[in-house]
């Protein structure tokens, strides 16, 4: 499998598919303690949810991850757009260029649908293309929020 791999044009970051820079302790410090969307994810779930996906690295120039992303998709139809976010500290465009490098990748060119929930990133969203869901009584979903604590949903 190629690689892709990006430099920022003006700051000392890039952006990775290679699984080789991930810093999966930093990615969970922050995807399965922080984030409002995963907090509490077992640990073995995360690190499958990103090698069963298309996941990107952001890299600082220390060699520190500071960042990720990953593309849920079958590269042909259809690509969910999840677990995006760069450390506070990092802030300041990254995530918008970021994103903008994700959805250049060779993989999610084409597509039919792309889709992605947020909560209060909405505007970052929108410069792609990215607009609230125009028929939402055509999608559904089966929502387990107890699965990784064993409890029945």
């Amino acid at each position: 499998m190629n690689h892709f791999s990006v430099k920022h044009p003006t700051k000392s970051y890039t952006l990775t598919t290679d699984p080789s820079a991930f810093d999966m302790d930093a990615v969970y410090d922050y995807i399965g303690k922080e984030a409002y969307w995963s907090k509490g994810i077992p640990r073995d779930a995360m690190e499958r949810s990103f090698r069963h996906s298309i996941s990107f690295a952001l890299i600082d120039g220390d060699g520190t991850q500071v960042g990720a992303a990953r593309a849920i998709t079958d590269t042909a139809t259809f690509m969910y757009l999840a677990d995006v976010y760069v450390l506070k500290e990092h802030r300041g465009g990254l995530g918008t260029w970021m994103v903008g490098e994700v959805l250049k990748h060779s993989d999610l060119q084409g597509l039919r649908r792309m889709m992605l929930a947020t909560s209060g990133s909405e505007s970052l969203y929108r410069k792609f293309g990215f607009q609230c869901v125009t028929e939402p009584n055509i999608l559904m979903q089966k929502k387990q929020p107890g699965v990784y604590r064993g409890e029945d949903t």
